[in-house]
């Protein structure tokens, strides 16, 4: 149960950091102004998200989280691991305010302690993994279920803001549900098993929609609101799911304290999408200040510096600010 909860954990932080780093590789590859966020899905923006390295380093990033997720999901119901991984909102938001520079309200700050206290009751009081197993019946509607998101995400990415963001980030977290729900009723991990599984198909159909859904999302969007839509859209289905259909369950007497940790980290994760709204524009143009300045800096040294996910170019503006009569080295291999 132990390496269940820390798996849990890894998995959180890892996908929030990941989402960070994408919404910067995003703004970068994007053709369309900050202010644009209209015009449908884009085909060849996952080709231009492949040139960028944070894009790239986000995926390693998700790819580690879900065998995380994986792991956790051997031993905890999904109500759990799925509240856990919503509290990558809180992970997300406070990397953004450290990287993109984006100002976190004092109700942010609490809801981010809130989704933190949630998961913690959450995590004290799962108790393990239902027995239920499922039929191909099931596995099949979750296939159907995919290709239906996949419409809806299509016809979500043609409105205008600001719902195209908030319904984008909603069809892709209904597809990582999806994707969580497939995960945990896998018969198995080897690769025979898998090509007979029709949950292994929808775990890869899921994946590859939910994240061109949600890398539109970002492409206009607020990484804090359209990552709350998506945490709150693939934490509550599944969390039903897996206690009507997969018998979790609490550990006996803490029932109580085990939801009222589900709802307050919920309820926290929509209080930063709330208060994500009121910056939406500022989230957008400063992933797109920091996509662009990385992506033009011309110098050797100042473009070893962009590869740090923290804007190291800071420490460069400085020294191009300091006193004249101060030794500054010469990086710009000017003669």
């Amino acid at each position: 149960m132990l390496v269940s909860l820390i798996a849990a954990i890894v998995a959180a932080v890892l996908y929030g950091v990941a989402s960070v780093m994408q919404a910067i590789a995003v703004r970068a590859a994007s053709n369309r102004p900050a202010e644009d966020a209209s015009g449908g899905v884009d085909p060849g923006l996952v080709v231009r998200l492949l040139h960028q390295w944070r894009f790239v380093a986000s995926i390693c990033l998700d790819a580690l989280g879900f065998v995380a997720q994986l792991i956790a999901l051997q031993r905890l119901p999904l109500f759990a691991v799925q509240a856990f991984v919503a509290s990558n909102l809180a992970v997300t938001a406070v990397v953004a305010s450290w990287v993109i520079g984006v100002k976190l309200s004092w109700q942010e700050w609490a809801a981010v302690f809130g989704v933190v206290a949630g998961v913690g009751l959450l995590g004290a009081s799962a108790g393990a993994e239902g027995a239920a197993q499922v039929g191909a019946v099931f596995k099949l509607a979750l296939i159907v279920a995919i290709a239906g998101l996949a419409i809806v995400g299509l016809a979500a990415a043609k409105l205008n803001e600001p719902y195209r963001t908030t319904a984008l980030g909603l069809t892709a977290g209904f597809g990582y549900g999806v994707l969580s729900i497939a995960a945990r009723v896998l018969t198995g991990f080897s690769p025979l098993e898998l090509a007979r599984d029709p949950a292994a198909y929808a775990v890869a159909a899921a994946g590859i929609i939910s994240f061109m859904f949600y890398a539109t999302a970002l492409e206009g969007g607020s990484v804090t609101v359209a990552t709350a839509a998506v945490v709150l859209a693939e934490t509550i289905p599944p969390a039903v799911i897996g206690v009507v259909f997969l018998g979790d369950q609490t550990r006996p007497g803490l029932s109580v304290v085990a939801w009222a940790g589900f709802f307050l980290a919920v309820t926290s994760a929509v209080m930063l999408a709330r208060f994500g709204e009121a910056h939406h524009t500022e989230d957008v143009v400063m992933a797109d200040a920091v996509a662009r300045r990385q992506a033009n800096a011309g110098p050797a040294a100042a473009g070893l510096l962009s590869w740090w996910p923290v804007d190291l170019q800071l420490f460069r503006a400085l020294m191009d600010t300091a006193p004249m009569d101060t030794a500054v080295p010469d990086t710009t291999g000017a003669s």
